[in-house]
């Protein structure tokens, strides 16, 4: 009996590396049921297709991280991984604590995509090489005082998350927040849109007042 192929939904804002992300899986056997640009459209389609996977870029127009947050708790058996250039821990970890389930590097060899995806739908974690130290220094207690200071914050917002709503509170507008953090707008909003769910508090205010704020 044939196997069902896995269903993988792609995201990034760069259609020539959708295209190569697609005849990679293609050629693997899989599925690329969707493509997607920006955030609010792999949310949407994310809950429209119901992928087994959904594949995205961080840096994208609303946000990889914020979208990998929102869809993995929509869709808990959707799994989601990261497909980058960044190397950045902040990225690696806010990846990580927003559900997603591997953190793969743009310029792997593509041979190798494949292998990850099944490997992730079956328990395993699909981390490069070069980044698994750094993971295991976070959890061995090499950055307990980093550790520390997010333990006395709530644990479910991601550390950009805290980045905005900071700046937010020092009165910058959403504009001058995203000039300051290099992101579009949109992702700015995208992120204290994400936050006033976490928290359950109707605006910005509100969700200032409850993270300490004036």
């Amino acid at each position: 009996m044939t196997r069902p192929r896995i269903r993988v939904l792609v995201a990034d804002d760069h259609a020539p590396t959708r295209a190569g992300v697609r005849a990679s899986l293609d050629a693997e056997g899989f599925e690329v049921v969707g493509e997607a640009a920006n955030a609010r459209v792999v949310m949407e389609l994310a809950v429209e297709l119901e992928p087994d996977v959904v594949l995205m870029d961080i840096h994208m127009p609303g946000g990889g991280i914020a979208a990998a947050d929102e869809i993995s708790r929509t869709l808990p058996d959707c799994a989601v991984v990261m497909l980058t250039y960044s190397r950045d821990d902040d990225d690696l970890f806010d990846s990580l604590r927003a559900g997603a389930r591997g953190y793969l590097l743009k310029d792997m060899d593509p041979d190798r995509l494949g292998p990850a995806l099944h490997g992730v739908l079956a328990g395993e974690a699909a981390l490069p090489r070069s980044l698994v130290s750094r993971v295991l220094e976070e959890f061995q207690g090499k950055s307990r005082r980093k550790l520390f200071v997010k333990a006395t914050r709530p644990t479910q917002l991601t550390s950009r998350e805290w980045e905005v709503m900071e700046l937010l509170r020092e009165g910058l507008s959403t504009e001058e927040v995203a000039n300051r953090l290099f992101v579009a707008p949109g992702t700015v909003r995208v992120h204290v849109s994400s936050v006033l769910k976490k928290l359950r508090v109707p605006d910005r205010a509100s969700a200032i007042r409850v993270l300490g704020g004036k």
